[in-house]
């Protein structure tokens, strides 16, 4: 899989990309992560990328001319399964949509700033638009990298054990159950019973209920 990402600060992914599972998928040659950055594409002597919206207004606004050319470039060298752009009033980002995207090969994802993009970027470009919460942030960044991490882990082979993705909560439209490790007792506090017992079949019926009973609990609108 491969994941191009447009920014105006490609130093924000150096953590989230160079480290911990997405640092092993990228060694593993399961998937590749190229950043771009916005400013490269700027005609603009300053290498500006955002000029004043019409109609007057606070905040700026990232203009259509260096994103087109960026896009235009990278669709020039393949076919993309997705354009993305990260902007709150996307669709709210779910399992069921990293799963699907976790299918497909190649995918661009535009970090929005500022005021947001050209409207017409929206219009030509983009394929789908995602959120990751009705809240604003700086810019389109971290909310790029929560994205990518929640569809590289997804990948087969990125995980050591590939069934622990497939029993993440939300999988099922569920929470996942309590998990616990040794020691079998803390400060008072046991480790259930069925757990140590070895009876793997009573064990997954517990896991069912208690999935179940989290999920009346704590996201009630799951079960609707």
């Amino acid at each position: 899989m491969r994941i191009d990402v447009i920014t105006v600060l490609p130093k924000l992914f150096e953590g989230p990309f160079s480290d911990s599972i997405l640092k092993r998928a990228q060694e593993k040659g399961l998937v590749e992560i190229h950043l771009h950055n916005l400013r490269d594409y700027s005609t603009d002597k300053h290498k500006n990328v955002d000029d004043y919206q019409y109609g007057g207004g606070a905040g700026m606004v990232m203009r259509i001319e260096p994103i087109a050319s960026c896009i235009e470039a990278l669709k020039k060298e393949r076919t993309y399964d997705e354009i993305i752009y990260m902007t709150p009033d996307g669709e709210l980002l779910e399992q069921g949509t990293s799963n699907r995207l976790s299918t497909f090969q190649n995918i661009i994802v535009l970090c929005g700033h500022y005021k947001g993009v050209d409207e017409r970027v929206r219009e030509i470009f983009i394929t789908k638009e995602i959120s990751i919460g009705s809240y604003v942030l700086s810019g389109g960044e971290l909310a790029a990298a929560v994205m990518v991490d929640s569809i590289i882990r997804l990948i087969p082979g990125v995980l050591s054990d590939e069934t622990s993705a497939l029993t993440d909560s939300f999988q099922d439209h569920l929470l996942a159950p309590p998990v616990y490790t040794r020691p079998p007792e803390f400060q008072g506090h046991r480790v259930p019973e069925i757990l140590l017992k070895g009876n793997f079949k009573e064990i997954e019926v517990w896991r069912e209920e208690q999935a179940l009973k989290r999920t009346q609990e704590r996201r009630p609108d799951l079960l609707d």
